[in-house]
């Protein structure tokens, strides 16, 4: 049986557990492999980054209130953030990265930016 290489499927030859004609092959096929799991993640990211633009554009001060057509405006999307903080009197800040925001009507939201100790 004729081993191929996993990348251009030309025919190895050499030691019998060869997977690859050379680096370039090997570099090719694992480059591919990764930028397809990787897609996922950057979307993510993307959204990520783009949210966090948003937060920061609207709040320059650290503190600001802000309607929901803002948002929607701006394309925020409200299912990404890094983290969530409740705190003990059971708000719920949503957080991407260090910008947060919390619902306090239906058409309005608080955000804010957490200060790094």
């Amino acid at each position: 049986m004729e081993r191929l290489c996993l990348d251009c499927k030309e025919p190895l030859k050499g030691r019998t557990d060869k997977k690859f004609c050379d680096d370039a092959c090997r570099n090719n096929f694992n480059n591919r492999i990764k930028s397809e799991d990787n897609l996922v993640i950057r979307h993510i990211n993307t959204i990520l980054r783009r949210n966090r633009s948003i937060l920061a554009m609207l709040n320059p001060t650290g503190k600001t209130k802000v309607s929901l057509k803002k948002l929607q405006l701006a394309n925020f999307n409200f299912e990404y953030h890094t983290n969530i903080y409740t705190t003990q009197t059971g708000n719920t800040y949503y957080f991407i990265y260090e910008y947060g925001f919390m619902n306090l009507s239906e058409t309005e939201f608080l955000l804010v930016k957490r200060e790094e100790k």
